[in-house]
């Protein structure tokens, strides 16, 4: 088992994007869906989506590179943000705000060979007055064997003039989102993600 950290600023594609007018739903598609686990209050959002794996995203043995994993968990972040009308590329040209990457940790659990496909998961942990705490999980689609698991900390930030970055609250509304994923009870017959093989 191979474990790995990176701890780091991401300039360029990490933010949500302001909110449009239409309200935030549920949303199921063939590659995702947001998903409000029961247990009150506490509860926080969580969104899956399937992926493949691509031609030279693993080396002979199967172990994905670390980066790739990374980019796993950012697509899948990006497009939660998306679909609960935050699109990062907006929130960067019209607010002039991001979230970046404070801290990362993966560890390489299993094989994911090319073609294989995976279902890489977030959970928020928790949500502070400045960050997002996510855990991370990607699991073989078909056999339910684990692939990777980890944890990643984003950071909400102002993009200045000079280009730095300064941290700022994240704005109420989007908090309230976030709060509102978490406090859903019941999706309908196809709530949450595919369940997997070895959990069936």
């Amino acid at each position: 088992m191979l474990e790995a950290n990176a701890r780091g600023i991401s300039h360029g594609r990490s933010i949500p994007a302001r909110r449009s007018s239409a309200p935030a739903k549920p949303v199921w598609s063939s590659l995702g869906r947001i998903v409000g686990p029961t247990g009150g209050a506490a509860a926080m959002a969580m969104y899956w989506k399937e992926i493949t794996v691509n031609w030279g995203e693993s080396d002979p043995f199967g172990l994905v590179y670390y980066p790739r994993i990374v980019a796993w968990f950012n697509d899948t972040e990006h497009e939660l943000f998306r679909i609960i009308g935050y699109p990062i590329e907006q929130m960067i040209r019209n607010d002039r705000t991001t979230f970046v990457m404070g801290e990362i940790h993966f560890r390489f659990i299993g094989p994911a060979a090319y073609g294989d496909r995976i279902v890489t998961t977030i959970t928020l942990a928790e949500l502070g007055e400045r960050t997002l705490h996510w855990n991370c999980k990607a699991k073989n689609a078909v056999t339910g064997a684990d692939v990777s698991e980890g944890r990643a900390t984003r950071v909400y930030a102002r993009i200045n003039e000079d280009g730095t970055l300064s941290s700022q609250p994240i704005p109420a509304e989007m908090v309230q989102v976030l709060r509102e994923l978490g406090d859903l009870k019941h999706l309908g017959a196809n709530s949450g993600r595919p369940k997997l093989p070895a959990e069936r």
